[in-house]
């Protein structure tokens, strides 16, 4: 990726809105980018964050093992998303959960320390920081409200209104979630199992408010669904 490239990446996101155009241009050319391979893990559970990382292309998961050792999907990160496990990378402390690569792509690093040294001279930068990562933290709790509130089939309906909304793609048979996602995955995000998952999927297609068949999944009618989602699941 070019320079301007890299600048183009950074002026998107929240995080970097309030830096000087000089601020911008100075972590664009420390910027280092990393292709990535399907299931190659970017970072795992326990290693340090000393990096921000921005997905430029394809798609990355945030994954957890469960106390019986199987990895659990937390969330989908699109091309443009910063992830790092932020709170830990301007602490300084260890991830606490894995990034992995659903295929083919690439993404950006930021090393901490040249994040900081421009926190350090722009002091607005520090209280965008703390709004990003108070944003952070409600959906968190938006999370955490859902998963204690609202039922399954709530869960699900909340889980495909945020992946149509972040990555559909309109076509003629309804909006295509351009993510490949297995019904474990989905099961992993919405906190279900995977049974009650496909159960609920299937009962979804049959009254006509998504279709699709493996890993490609289509919305037919996304204000139903938007419906029976009181809170949505980031």
């Amino acid at each position: 990726m070019t320079f301007n490239g890299f600048q183009t990446s950074l002026d998107s996101l929240p995080l970097f809105a309030c830096l000087s155009e000089t601020d911008r241009q100075e972590l664009a050319k420390l910027a280092v980018e990393v292709p990535i391979k399907k299931g190659q893990f970017i970072f795992k559970e326990g290693d340090p964050a000393d990096w921000f990382h921005i997905v430029t292309q394809g798609n990355v998961k945030c994954v957890k093992s469960n106390p019986e050792g199987r990895e659990v999907t937390l969330k989908v990160l699109m091309p443009g998303d910063l992830f790092c496990c932020e709170a830990s990378a301007f602490s300084g402390d260890s991830h606490p959960g894995c990034a992995q690569s659903m295929g083919e792509g690439t993404v950006i690093k930021i090393h901490r320390t040249a994040m900081m040294e421009v926190i350090q001279r722009n002091p607005e930068a520090a209280v965008n920081i703390i709004n990003y990562l108070s944003h952070r933290l409600r959906e968190s709790q938006d999370n955490a409200k859902a998963f204690a509130l609202d039922r399954a089939e709530q869960r699900v309906a909340a889980l495909l209104v945020n992946l149509a909304e972040r990555s559909g793609i309109q076509e003629t048979q309804g909006i295509r979630i351009s993510v490949r996602l297995t019904h474990q995955d989905l099961a992993d995000m919405a906190g279900l199992t995977k049974e009650t998952t496909s159960r609920i999927l299937s009962r979804f297609k049959k009254d006509q408010l998504i279709a699709g068949h493996g890993k490609q999944l289509f919305i037919l009618h996304l204000p139903r669904l938007q419906g029976m989602a009181p809170h949505a699941i980031p």
